[in-house]
C-alpha cells in the first residue's frame, strides 16, 4: 500500500489546517503500518494530581487516527470522526511525552476504521486504547 501523505506532508497539513494545536504534536512515523504521533506534554495538559488529563489523551488518539486516515486517502480536511471509544488503562508516566500509534484496520469508500494505542514515552505498557471510525466525504 502506497501512502498518499508521508511524515513531512502530514506535518505540513497539520500546521496549515490545525495551527491552533499543531505545535503540540510531532509526527514521528508514517508508513504502511500506520502513524506514530507524539504529544509534547506540557503543564496545560495536566489535571489536578499532575497526570495527563483524559481529554488530552483523547485529543492525541483522535489526531493520530485522523493523520493515519489522511496518510491513506490524501489531504481531505473534511474527514471527520463519527465514532470513538476509549479505554484508559493506566496513569501516564510523569514528565514524559505521550505517543499514539495509529493504524487503519479497514479503509472503505466512505468509512475508515482504526485503533490507536497510547504509550508514555519509553513505556512498554499502554496508557490507553482508542477505537475510532472516520467518515470520508465523497469525491466530486
Amino acid at each position: 500500500m502506497q501512502l498518499k501523505m508521508d511524515q513531512d506532508a502530514l506535518t505540513g497539513f497539520l500546521a496549515a489546517e490545525f495551527g491552533q494545536v499543531a505545535g503540540e504534536f510531532a509526527v514521528e512515523r508514517a508508513d504502511a503500518a500506520g502513524v506514530t504521533l507524539r504529544l509534547k506534554v506540557s503543564e496545560k495538559h495536566l489535571r489536578p494530581g499532575g497526570t495527563v488529563s483524559g481529554p488530552t489523551i483523547f485529543l492525541l488518539a483522535d489526531v493520530a487516527m485522523y493523520l493515519a486516515v489522511l496518510s491513506r486517502i490524501g489531504p481531505v480536511a473534511l474527514a471527520v470522526t463519527t465514532s470513538a471509544a476509549m479505554d484508559f488503562m493506566r496513569k501516564p508516566a510523569a514528565g514524559r511525552d505521550l505517543l499514539g500509534e495509529a493504524r487503519v484496520l479497514k479503509l472503505g469508500r466512505s468509512l475508515a476504521v482504526g485503533d490507536v494505542m497510547i504509550f508514555s514515552e519509553g513505556g512498554v505498557e499502554p496508557v490507553a486504547r482508542a477505537s475510532l471510525t472516520y467518515a470520508i466525504p465523497p469525491t466530486r
